[in-house]
């Protein structure tokens, strides 16, 4: 990976990371039993894994 992609993906997984932790803050689970929402921890992690892949899809790959 060039530092191109490694920036472009570190922004997404940032960015990825406060929308699950906005997304717990404002949405959340108000039972408990859901298994993303339920813990900020869950929510942030599967936001910064959901937004790392997003952005790595803009990623262009150079050819040989």
């Amino acid at each position: 990976m060039t530092q191109k992609a490694i920036i472009i993906t570190g922004i997404g997984i940032v960015i990825g990371a406060m929308g699950g932790y906005l997304y717990y803050h404002f949405v959340g689970c108000a039972s408990g039993s859901c298994a993303i929402t339920s813990k900020p921890v869950n929510s942030t992690l599967y936001g910064s894994l959901l937004g790392g892949l997003l952005f790595n899809i803009f990623v262009k790959e150079e050819r040989k």
